[in-house]
């Protein structure tokens, strides 16, 4: 067995090599477009799935979802474009007022990734025009999804590209794994999640929930609550007007508390400092201590406790939910809002 598979990798190992010294091919590119169009009402659904491909929708006419799917190759050899072609299936389906698109690459893993080493590109594109009123379900394992503005629930799912949104109204889902997020406006609850980019999010009358593994998170005026956390970035939210909760393990968080939370609003890192500006009629009862600076704050406080410049614990305002700000890398910092 074990000469088996020393075998298989000397003949990998020679063919990779022949293909580096190989010369440059001459390549060419070929595209075709395939077109479909269905009768649909207001409030219907779009469930799509494909293995590769990037999806932009867009809202049209009030009564037909359009579709568009654009392939192309790049390859050195001609010949191979229909079958290469062929490779890649798509299938369309509607039940009612749901309408299902099924993208497929036939060849298995191993046979994709020759086409690869020897100069074949596959690239795949859906262009789909639906009611303004429609609830979407897009998953794709490689590509980004791009979706305009919408009426209707938006689910969202990429192995490898970005998700845009623009305004929605309804709930956005959206899952990535290779990619930053980007939501212009929302009206209903938000879900992001990223293992590799930046989240940025805009306007959003619900609730947010959004996680990074590798970027940055900001958030511009929320009338709900925030719970949001980065392992490699900083926070920043322009017009909080809720509770809020950020966790950081590597940035600065910085927030603007312009409302009364009803409830304990938390914000830590362990390798930033926390700056917060908080309305001048917005009462807290402070929880603050930084291991590596000082807490500053622009409002008279009630002392509890022990006076120290690393730590405070004190009322702004009479008192309120808690406000706990905690850093281990950096100073506190409790403003007014100008």
């Amino acid at each position: 067995m074990k000469n088996l598979s020393r075998k298989i990798l000397v003949t990998v190992a020679f063919f990779l090599a022949l293909a580096l010294a190989m010369p440059s091919p001459t390549f060419c590119s070929i595209e075709d477009t395939i077109k479909k169009s269905f009768l649909v009402e207001q409030g219907g659904q779009l469930i799509l799935e494909t293995d590769i491909g990037s999806v932009d929708v867009r809202a049209g006419n009030n009564v037909t979802l359009e579709v568009e799917v654009i392939r192309k190759v790049r390859t050195s050899i001609s010949k191979k474009a229909e079958r290469i072609m062929k490779d890649f299936n798509v299938d369309f389906r509607q039940e009612g007022n749901t309408v299902y698109i099924n993208g497929y690459y036939e060849k298995a893993g191993f046979e994709r990734f020759w086409d690869e080493i020897f100069g074949t590109r596959l690239r795949v594109e859906f262009l789909i025009s639906v009611p303004p009123k429609f609830n979407l379900d897009l998953k794709t394992s490689g590509g980004s999804i791009s979706v305009g503005d919408l009426e209707g629930q938006v689910q969202a799912k990429t192995s490898g590209g970005s998700l845009k949104f623009s305004r929605i109204q309804g709930p956005v889902l959206g899952r990535t794994s290779g990619g930053s997020i980007k939501l212009l406006s929302c009206v209903g609850k938000v879900e992001l999640k990223t293992s590799g980019g930046s989240i940025t999010i805009g306007e959003v009358d619900g609730n947010i929930l959004a996680h990074t593994s590798g970027g940055s998170i900001s958030i511009g005026k929320t009338k709900g609550e925030i719970d949001v956390s980065t392992s490699g970035g900083s926070i920043k939210a322009d017009e909080v007007m809720g509770p809020i909760k950020a966790r950081t393990s590597g940035g600065s968080i910085k927030a603007s508390i312009l409302s009364q939370p009803s409830s304990d609003c938390r914000l830590t890192t362990s390798g930033g400092t926390i700056t917060v500006y908080i309305a001048e009629n917005i009462g807290f009862n402070v929880n603050a201590r930084t291991s590596g600076g000082r807490v500053h704050t622009e409002f008279p406080v009630t002392i509890q406790g022990e006076i120290s410049r690393s730590s405070l614990n004190a009322k702004i305002n009479g008192g309120g939910p808690e406000l706990y700000l905690h850093t281990s890398g950096g100073s506190i910092y409790i403003n007014k809002v100008i």
